[in-house]
């Protein structure tokens, strides 16, 4: 039996937590919207900050409400590569280098000075709300791993294909 067959799912043993921190993403989720963050940036941090961590539940899940959050199909398919195309507008830019920032510890002279761009392009409240959505989703992320959350194939429109 492997080690990874052998670990607890921690969202099913103690659900509490789980229901604590999908009230906390719900106050986040509120939160950043009043501080000029949208929501098509916002997900553009959670699907950025998922491919980073692995976790294809968390990709699966923010592609979709990505799309229907209207990013293009084709932000989507070069997201991992943001900063080789124009096709990311400079805020796109300051909330991937928020995300990016946020995920991979610790950070860098490189990413202190996205971080400090980011900063001048966002103003200090959205730059704070994108931290927070990135501190959020990386939380997320290694709960959906932990848990072994299963992707289950789907059609165009999200519907799982049985």
């Amino acid at each position: 039996m492997s080690s990874d067959s052998m670990r607890p799912f921690v969202d099913k043993i103690m659900p509490e937590a789980w229901q604590a921190a999908e009230e906390f993403t719900s106050v986040i989720r509120a939160a950043v919207l009043r501080r000029g963050l949208s929501a098509q940036e916002s997900e553009l941090i959670k699907l950025r900050t998922s491919q980073l961590n692995g976790c294809v539940f968390c990709m699966d899940l923010h592609s979709r409400e990505a799309r229907k959050a209207g990013i293009p199909q084709q932000k989507l398919d070069l997201l991992p590569a943001w900063r080789e195309t124009a096709v990311f507008d400079d805020r796109d830019k300051a909330v991937l280098a928020v995300a990016e920032a946020a995920t991979s510890l610790p950070t860098t002279e490189e990413s202190e000075a996205d971080l400090f761009g980011a900063r001048a392009v966002l103003g200090e409240e959205t730059f704070v709300a994108a931290e927070w959505v990135a501190i959020t989703i990386n939380a997320l992320n290694r709960v959906s791993i932990l848990s072994r959350h299963p992707v289950r194939p789907r059609d165009a429109e999200g519907k799982v294909i049985r």
